[in-house]
C-alpha cells in the first residue's frame, strides 16, 4: 500500500469546481427569488 501524507494532494481543480458550483447555485437562487417576487407583484 502506498504511503499517504495528509495535505499533499493538489486540490486546485476541486476548489475551482466547487467555486463554480457555488456561484451557479447563488445566481440560480437569486433568479428564482426575483421571479417569485415578480409573480407576486404582477399576477393577481
Amino acid at each position: 500500500m502506498a504511503d499517504h501524507e495528509h495535505g499533499s494532494m493538489d486540490i486546485k481543480v476541486q476548489e475551482q469546481t466547487f467555486a463554480s458550483f457555488m456561484s451557479f447555485v447563488t445566481r440560480t437562487g437569486i433568479i428564482i427569488l426575483l421571479l417569485l417576487v415578480l409573480m407576486a407583484i404582477f399576477i393577481r
